[in-house]
């Protein structure tokens, strides 16, 4: 998994009660676009995010 800034981080959800969440990743921590990221949520709330098999990044613009 690769990211840019701007990037957005799109984690989806494992049962119908929970959303699928994205968050637009501020900062890329380790070589080459890799994980792990600070990312904003739509609350404004920050976080390192070390992505799992459920994310995959969408580019920014798309």
């Amino acid at each position: 998994m690769q990211a840019k800034v701007g990037d957005r981080l799109v984690v989806e959800s494992h049962s119908d009660s929970q959303h699928r969440r994205a968050a637009e990743v501020v900062e890329v921590r380790g070589h080459d676009g890799a994980p792990p990221y600070l990312v904003r949520w739509a609350d404004g709330h920050e976080s390192l995010a070390f992505p799992g098999p459920d994310a995959h990044v969408v580019p920014a613009g798309s």
